[in-house]
């Protein structure tokens, strides 16, 4: 048996059965995001920082009782109102 051996040109086995529920995509995440879920995997003992990603997801979506459009509504009524140069538009546009 060789001491190393050298995987660079292995391919996936074609036949090897997927996981069930599962869905391979490329998403990109912004580094910051991925280095605290890693970090916190390891501060767990090890694990899979994507199942620890998809958890997060998971309980995001099931929690989430006001819908998105609402959200939006609210953030933006929020920003509105505390944008000084909104506010200087209006009070010249009453002039």
């Amino acid at each position: 048996m060789r001491k190393e051996y050298d995987f660079s040109k292995g391919r996936r086995n074609p036949y090897a059965p997927l996981m069930k529920g599962k869905t391979r995509i490329t998403i990109r995440l912004d580094d910051d995001i991925v280095a605290w879920f890693r970090q916190q995997v390891n501060d767990m003992g090890g694990g899979n920082y994507q199942t620890l990603i998809n958890q997060a997801l998971r309980r995001h979506m099931t929690s989430t009782s006001e819908p998105l459009e609402a959200v939006v509504r609210r953030v933006v009524r929020q920003e509105l109102a505390g944008s000084p140069s909104r506010a200087r538009r209006r009070r010249t546009q009453a002039a």
